[in-house]
């Protein structure tokens, strides 16, 4: 009997499953019962997922500061996927738990009492990426 997948798990499983399935050749998108090959993303599709890639990139703003920026406005736009996914990246750049209550309260002012459940979600999202991350939460990278 296998234990449950984490939420963090879940999270990953189903980014790399479906990114393959959007992204990937036709034998990783996989076939209709009816034998025929999976339609996946068109041109525009990966060209908008190669674009958000390299938005995210170091420039005049560090890599860091702009996942925290994609963070409190996933949060105010109450993007689940997108806060766990800010989030992770958040970490895996060295960011403290100090520098993300922070992001959550300019969410939080920026975006109302709208955001209190996703500030709950992103925090219980953090303590699951801390489980699964070599980065103290304390002192970044």
């Amino acid at each position: 009997m296998s234990a449950t997948p984490s939420r963090y798990e879940q999270f990953h499983d189903f980014r790399t499953r479906m990114n393959e399935r959007i992204l990937g050749d036709d034998a990783s998108r996989g076939m209709h019962p009816d034998g025929s090959a999976r339609v996946g993303g068109t041109l525009v599709t990966k060209r908008f997922f190669s674009l958000d890639a390299q938005a995210y990139r170091d420039g005049a703003l560090p890599a860091r500061t702009k996942e925290l920026l994609g963070l409190a406005a996933s949060m105010v736009l109450r993007c689940d996927d997108c806060i766990a996914y800010h989030i992770d990246q958040c970490i895996r750049l060295g960011v403290r738990d100090e520098e993300l209550w922070e992001t959550f309260d300019i969410a939080l002012i920026v975006g109302g009492s709208i955001v209190i459940p996703h500030l709950r979600r992103a925090a219980e999202f953090v303590d699951a990426c801390r489980a699964n991350s070599n980065v103290s939460p304390d002192h970044g990278a």
